[in-house]
């Protein structure tokens, strides 16, 4: 598991007030983590830089 501790989480700008949120880490080099906003304390999916990219540019296109 890579070291998050530096990691700076931001909300999605798509989180509804309901609270069904995501939050990205993408100031960290090697890693870009991805976790639950209602349990920050839990799991953390990770993806390289180059493949989160390739997903958000992906997730635009489809718009």
């Amino acid at each position: 598991m890579p070291d998050l501790t530096s990691a700076v989480w931001r909300k999605s700008s798509r989180s509804n007030a309901g609270g069904n949120c995501v939050e990205v880490a993408d100031n960290l080099p090697d890693v870009v983590g991805l976790r639950d906003s209602k349990d920050p304390t839990g799991p953390v999916l990770t993806f390289a830089p180059k493949a989160w990219g390739t997903f958000v540019q992906g997730v635009k296109a489809s718009r």
